[in-house]
């Protein structure tokens, strides 16, 4: 079999477009320009013998190829950056006592948290999650090093990292009637975004009723997918099995707001710049 060495340039640029699901966010995810994601894309399809996306005007999809190479690609980048991880950011030592909002990219979390403790093993986390609100305590008590939150009310400075839509969602065969008083499953009073709901269902007059309260994110898109009525969520968080609904529904719009990062001392230690450094590569593309 004739020996094909692939550069990791050309895997990230496909990994890239698969996962933003177009040239233009891929390149500014890794900080190329479209035809330069393109030009590498086309190489490593070239190299490879075999056409990993479709192209359109208005679609870029994974091809039969491609979907077999997905995992492939993740596993050759994920296996370099822990390799790189263990000789270059094992140096990187120290605790990171980090805070995150439950409507922070709950999706891709996971993911990237296990690729920051591959590139620095180094650094041993201490997470907390919970609203805003729940966050302030411990990061003005100095329990906590970094947070990233929304920026307003509770934390009013910080970098920002992306910008978040507020959506309203349902169960997918939930009868939405905007004849009869509106059943809101809501956060507690101290959340800002629950104001801005109600606020907003009040100019638009239509009038609603608390149906449910959860402390959480996740307890109140659990609670819509079981029926009890509509929510306000962050578009990022929004479960697989909800519907999105809109002025095309009857319902008013929604503001957008800032996910920033906030840190506890302006030069934190190594370990805790390691990780704002990477936390805020991967969030300031394009979600």
């Amino acid at each position: 079999m004739l020996r094909i060495d692939l550069d990791f340039d050309l895997l990230r640029s496909f990994l890239a477009v698969a996962e933003t699901g177009g040239f233009t966010a891929a390149g500014e995810r890794i900080g190329l320009t479209q035809s330069g994601i393109s030009v590498r894309v086309r190489r490593l399809e070239e190299r490879l013998g075999r056409r990993l996306l479709e192209r359109s005007t208005r679609h870029v999809g994974l091809t039969e190829s491609g979907e077999l190479f997905l995992s492939y690609a993740r596993r050759m980048v994920d296996l370099n950056d822990e390799a790189v991880g263990r000789l270059r950011g094992g140096l990187t030592e120290g605790r990171l006592r980090l805070g995150i909002a439950d409507y922070v990219v709950p999706h891709q979390l996971p993911k990237l948290l296990g690729r920051f403790n591959r590139l620095y093993p180094g650094v041993k986390m201490e997470m907390r999650t919970g609203l805003s609100m729940d966050l302030l305590p411990g990061f003005e008590q100095g329990e906590l090093d970094v947070v990233i939150a929304s920026r307003g009310m509770a934390f009013r400075d910080g970098g920002l990292l992306y910008r978040d839509a507020l959506v309203w969602v349902a169960a997918a065969d939930f009868s939405l009637r905007l004849d009869r008083t509106l059943p809101l499953v809501v956060l507690p009073p101290h959340c800002t975004h629950r104001g801005l709901s109600l606020e907003a269902l009040d100019r638009a007059r239509i009038p609603w009723e608390i149906v449910y309260v959860s402390s959480s994110t996740p307890g109140v898109q659990a609670a819509v997918l079981g029926g009890l009525g509509i929510a306000m969520v962050p578009a990022t968080s929004v479960m697989p099995g909800l519907r999105r609904l809109g002025v095309e529904d009857g319902l008013p719009t929604l503001p957008e707001f800032d996910i920033a990062i906030f840190l506890r001392e302006e030069k934190p230690p190594p370990g805790c710049q390691a990780f704002v450094d990477f936390i805020s590569t991967e969030l300031s593309a394009p979600l």
